[in-house]
């Protein structure tokens, strides 16, 4: 499992607009990756909409943010805009970066095979890991105030 003080895996990934998006494009700026099982979940919907809820509190933390899933970018898009979700959600269809982080399901409910874990981590504008929480059951959310205690002590 990834640790803090780890240099966070480099990813590449497309977004909703089917641009790619790097984790150094945020290098100078915090950054919270939240991966999320499935859109169109409640559970998954009920966390990503929290985070909208208070995108201003991690704006004025200094970070960005950003949700990955193994759903395709058209399936992504479709749930971005009907939760109005103001950041990217980017797409892990070949899970390769859900690997890399360690939030990686081999077996889900249903028999899905491949899909990510639920988890936070804060990666701090060097790209060190500076939080990191994968849970192991789909149904608990990450723990928020942790994350944003985290983000204050970086600024």
């Amino acid at each position: 499992m990834l640790s803090v003080g780890q240099k966070a895996p480099e990813f590449t990934l497309f977004n909703t607009n089917r641009k790619e998006v790097s984790l150094h494009d945020f290098q100078g700026k915090n950054l919270i990756i939240l991966f999320f099982p499935m859109a169109f979940t409640s559970v998954c919907t009920a966390e990503l909409c929290e985070m909208r809820d208070n995108i201003s509190t991690y704006a004025g933390l200094n970070a960005e943010v950003v949700g990955i899933s193994v759903d395709s970018p058209f399936t992504l898009a479709k749930f971005k805009d009907e939760q109005k979700l103001p950041f990217d959600l980017l797409s892990d269809f070949n899970k390769e970066i859900s690997q890399a982080y360690d939030t990686y399901y081999e077996m889900f409910t249903m028999n899905l095979r491949g899909v990510s874990k639920r988890s936070a981590f804060v990666i701090d504008a060097e790209g060190i890991i500076r939080y990191a929480e994968v849970l192991e059951n789909a149904g608990d959310v990450p723990n928020f105030t942790a994350v944003q205690e985290t983000l204050t002590s970086l600024n």
